[in-house]
């Protein structure tokens, strides 16, 4: 059993930034794929964030291309999600996330990411 823990979430002024972490309990190379993905208060749809391969290859939404970068430690099993440049939209709950192939996708418990104009 995968376990994910995310932290760094918080509130901040629009324009600012944040760093998001997820620890896992599992080494990084087992997982396919490493990423994030937010959930926006109730109406709107859960979006893809960011994701990395396990090649390093990163994928970004449209909304937050430019602004956010994700990045992995592999010696710490973290990966991160430097957050700058934050705007009122980007309110949400961050859920970090490991495809771990034939084992399944594993989810963390999320994280409020709160922005004010």
């Amino acid at each position: 059993q995968v376990q994910l823990v995310e932290s760094g979430g918080g509130s901040v002024q629009a324009g600012g930034s944040l760093r998001l972490s997820c620890a896992s309990s599992e080494n990084h190379f087992r997982a396919g794929v490493l990423g994030w993905y937010r959930q926006p208060p109730p109406g709107n749809q859960r979006e893809l964030v960011a994701a990395i391969l396990k090649s390093g290859v990163t994928n970004y939404g449209d909304s937050v291309k430019g602004r956010f970068t994700i990045s992995m430690d592999n010696a710490k099993n973290t990966v991160y999600l430097q957050m700058n440049s934050l705007k009122y939209e980007d309110t949400a709950v961050y859920y970090c996330y490991a495809a771990m192939g034939s084992s399944g996708v594993y989810w963390g418990p999320g994280t409020q990411v709160t922005v004010s104009s």
